[in-house]
């Protein structure tokens, strides 16, 4: 075969241009139909999703009564914070000022067993100022809603009262405080502080503190 012959066979089994835009233009149109029909199909849905006017109202209503419950949770909680500002706004105030309670009772305590001062007209003279300054802190705590904790006699109550040591004692049910050794208080229905107490527990017999050991002894004879 010659390289005209060649030649020719090349040209006819190559695309000529008039071709290549025929295909192009069929694949365009193809596409072409294809996004319409999506479209359309598209369209179809939205028309079938459209809602009624009974539904667009039912839908509304339900939007509508979300919105007005979050707005009346909202102000139930911005209430709520504002009654607790004002009801416990003082609240580290009280636990600071309890220390000044706390070195008024300390400082009477170390006058009262100063040697040198007891019996003495002075003594008397100062412990009676620091009970009237004593009284007057507890009135204002009174007035502010702060009211000390009942201990003594009462049953120990983990939520109020903190057990510092066991006191033996019969007269007593176990677990009733016999001891306060520092006053605890609440504002209103917060704890402030607990009571550091000491409660009763029955007396152990020296018999029965024995008996242990006894059985021990008996164990290792056998």
């Amino acid at each position: 075969m010659d390289k005209e012959e060649l030649k020719k066979n090349i040209d006819k089994s190559t695309p000529k241009d008039e071709e290549l835009d025929t295909l192009k233009t069929e694949n365009d149109n193809a596409d072409k139909e294809s996004k319409d029909k999506n479209l359309n199909s598209e369209k179809e849905n939205k028309e079938d999703k459209k809602l009624t006017p009974e539904e667009e109202l039912e839908t509304l209503k339900d939007k509508l009564a979300r919105t007005f419950a979050e707005m009346e949770n909202q102000r139930r909680r911005f209430e709520k914070e504002k009654e607790d500002a004002y009801e416990y706004g003082g609240y580290s105030f009280a636990k600071e000022a309890l220390n000044l309670l706390d070195n008024l009772e300390r400082s009477k305590a170390v006058l009262e067993n100063d040697e040198k001062l007891k019996e003495t007209d002075a003594l008397k003279k100062i412990v009676e100022h620091l009970n009237i300054i004593n009284s007057d802190m507890l009135s204002i705590f009174k007035k502010n809603n702060i009211e000390p904790i009942k201990s003594i006699n009462e049953k120990l109550d983990p939520n109020l009262h903190q057990a510092m040591m066991e006191v033996e004692d019969d007269t007593k049910e176990p677990g009733t405080i016999v001891q306060e050794i520092q006053k605890g208080f609440m504002m209103k229905d917060r704890l402030l502080r607990p009571s550091l107490v000491g409660v009763s527990k029955k007396i152990v017999k020296e018999e029965q503190r024995q008996e242990p050991k006894e059985d021990h002894k008996d164990e290792k004879n056998q």
